[in-house]
């Protein structure tokens, strides 16, 4: 199989990349994906059978996608042939499928490797779809956004989504290892710089490597501590888009900490939200929609703390006012949680839905003519505040409309006084 470099145009004489010369040759060196590449995984096994079938790879940066691309067709017998969709449009398709043919046409197979295939539009994506069901090409896709969202059903119908992993501290240490044994030197950090030298990295194995290189380029008198990593090595910001599934993973992340009552966590995803740059408005208009659905009337000034966080950042702006979305995030984890008026609400609004128009009844509709009296409009009306306890218990639903509970307060906070309350005034009503 052509060597990377030499496909380049490179001599192997050529520098490479320590993460270009630690390429895994066979799956088995493959780090932190077993449950895909072991005898027992679906990858494993297919290659065991050189039985392949068409796949998307799904996983964050760095985890080994055109790796094991590579591998897989190795394994199985393919000729491996890659195109990018950042880079490819509907001509490079067509060389693509018309070499699929001539190899097929001489007798062997090609596995088509497309990396970022979420970025091919729908049409280009359906493209895929006559070669593959016709056996030209095997397809392997490279995606590191949810292909639920982002491919065709059409297309994922004829392709398995096999899942990779962020890497784990144990396979980063791993790699770090088999760098070592490469250069033939440890690297010039201590034991907790290492350990903050993988959390930099952020489970994206080829930026550690590249991590690594830079630090054996160093030459050092002493091993770099923990506190001196960072302002030696450029730390990029941690993967996050705005736009994309991470931010509706960790948005899901904080609401959830915050309606699970668990405020460390709530602080956790609030400040990783924060550090990949979402913005802080977005952060402030879900924290008031926390307090009214979750909250409710179990405390009532979980909404104002809200909005009152949403008032010192306008006025104060970052970093200051992001201490106001903290303050409001802890308050809101650490109230008593009741989503009875947010279930009432829809309960009350299926209801209207099915009702139709029905008028109010007479006797709490006013009167401001003669005509309307003569009607009877506002007769029997009984005036609560003259009423023993302010409350009369007269109907208030249509007539014909049988009464209806929509909203059932928990016994949390101040909600359990306000079911006293309730039950109080049914007892009058019945």
């Amino acid at each position: 199989m052509t060597d990377l470099f030499q496909s380049a145009g490179l001599e192997q004489s050529a520098p490479r990349p320590l993460a270009d010369r630690l390429r895994p040759r066979t799956l088995s060196e493959v780090v932190g994906q077993d449950h895909l590449l072991s005898e027992t995984g679906p990858l494993g096994r297919m290659v065991a059978q050189k039985r392949l079938s068409s796949i998307i790879l799904w996983g964050p940066p760095g985890v080994g996608k055109t790796t094991i691309a590579r591998l897989l067709a190795e394994g199985a017998g393919l000729e491996f042939d890659a195109i990018s969709a950042v880079f490819s449009g509907v001509a490079d398709l067509k060389k693509a499928f018309d070499r699929a043919r001539a190899r097929r046409a001489s007798g062997s197979g090609t596995l088509l490797f497309v990396d970022e295939i979420h970025r091919f539009n729908r049409a280009q994506q359906d493209g895929f779809l006559p070669v593959a069901e016709e056996g030209i090409i095997t397809l392997v896709g490279a995606t590191t956004e949810n292909p639920s969202f982002e491919l065709n059903a059409a297309l994922l119908s004829r392709c398995q989504v096999m899942v990779l992993k962020r890497l784990d501290a144990e396979a980063m240490e791993r790699l770090l290892k088999r760098a070592e044994g490469l250069e033939e030197a440890s690297l010039p950090i201590t034991a907790e710089a290492r350990e903050g030298l993988i959390a930099m990295a952020d489970g994206d194995g080829r930026y550690l490597l590249n991590l690594a290189e830079e630090l054996f380029s160093l030459k050092l008198e002493k091993p770099l501590g923990l506190a001196d990593l960072a302002d030696v090595l450029q730390r990029r910001a941690p993967v996050y888009d705005k736009d994309r599934e991470e931010h509706y993973n960790l948005i899901s992340a904080l609401h959830k900490s915050v309606r699970g009552s668990d405020p460390d966590a709530a602080l956790y995803w609030l400040a990783r939200m924060l550090a990949g740059g979402e913005d802080p408005l977005f952060l402030a208009r879900r924290i008031v929609r926390m307090a009214n659905e979750d909250i409710g009337l179990a405390d009532p000034t979980a909404v104002h703390a809200a909005l009152a966080a949403k008032e010192v950042y306008d006025f104060l702006g970052s970093p200051e006012g992001e201490l106001a979305l903290a303050q409001a995030v802890v308050h809101l984890a650490c109230a008593p949680k009741s989503n009875a008026v947010y279930t009432a609400y829809k309960a009350a609004m299926r209801s209207a839905k099915s009702t139709g128009s029905l008028m109010p009844p007479k006797h709490i509709l006013n009167a401001p003519t003669k005509l309307m009296k003569s009607e009877g409009y506002g007769e029997g009306y009984r005036y609560d505040h003259n009423e023993a306890g302010g409350v009369s218990g007269q109907n208030y639903f249509p007539e014909g409309m049988e009464r209806e509970r929509f909203y059932e307060p928990t016994d949390r906070g101040r909600e359990a006084a306000i079911k006293e309350r309730l039950e109080h005034w049914d007892k009058l009503r019945r």
